[in-house]
């Protein structure tokens, strides 16, 4: 008989799809310690079950527009920052996607989202983001700036979709099918995953800002206006990532 640590070991180097058999091959094992191990595994397998359910519950538009073809998500992010550029993401997953713990960007830690960037650059069918610059939002306004963004991350697709589920909005000068979905990133699988991509491509551009303007923390409040951030804008002045049109009322 195998001791408890041998058991233990087994079942934290076992993947979930693993999980039933050993669960059957140490049923009878009536060791507290073994049946506690069990009892974690069936916990953790119910958990999967009900996340793989909620992925496929989040691909109800998806399977609705299939039918005209590829079928693309599109986010964005940082449209209520002071500083640096608003970013589109535009992401077509396969069909039957599986990949699991997509949501809306803002509902993940910071640590999933990063993990769950890789997956879906490698997964996706196609991906791209695009961007609009500080300048670019003072000149034509947040709200045009956001389209224009969307319509270059959709330009930069390695494929064109038949299909557009979009974050709430309808995106003018676009002839492609449009879909817009109310709170979307929370109820469409690619409109999440494209929020994913948006908004770690953005953090980790204003990362790299925070390195160059150290005085902002941009690394920490990605230019959105913490009271640190409205503070240090004061004192040091605007840097040129900042959107003047949104600044004016602090200086």
């Amino acid at each position: 008989m195998k001791s408890t640590k041998e058991i233990k070991d087994i079942f934290q180097a076992a993947c979930a799809d693993e999980l039933p058999e050993l669960i059957l091959e140490y049923g009878a094992d009536d060791r507290s310690s073994v049946q506690k191990m069990l009892e974690s595994a069936r916990k953790k397998l119910a958990a999967l079950a009900k996340e793989k359910q909620r992925i496929w519950l989040l691909q109800e538009y998806e399977r609705m527009y299939e039918q005209y073809g590829l079928v693309c998500g599109i986010d964005e992010v940082g449209r209520g920052p002071l500083a640096g550029p608003v970013v589109a993401g535009a992401v077509i997953l396969p069909r039957n996607c599986d990949i699991l713990y997509i949501n809306d960007s803002k509902q993940l830690s910071e640590k999933k989202r990063e993990e769950l960037y890789d997956i879906i650059r490698e997964k996706a069918i196609a991906c791209a983001v695009g961007y609009a610059t500080p300048e670019r939002i003072d000149e034509i306004n947040i709200l045009q700036a956001t389209y224009e963004a969307m319509r270059e991350a959709i330009g930069n697709l390695s494929k064109q979709p038949d299909v557009l589920l979009n974050d709430a909005v309808r995106i003018p000068g676009v002839s492609i099918k449009q879909v817009p979905i109310i709170k979307g990133d929370a109820k469409s699988l690619s409109i999440g995953a494209a929020s994913i991509i948006a908004k770690v491509t953005r953090d980790r551009l204003m990362v790299e800002y925070d390195k160059v303007f150290p005085e902002y923390d941009f690394a920490g409040n990605k230019g959105y206006g913490s009271s640190a951030h409205i503070e240090a804008l004061k004192k040091y002045g605007p840097t040129s990532i900042h959107r003047r049109s949104f600044i004016k009322n602090f200086l």
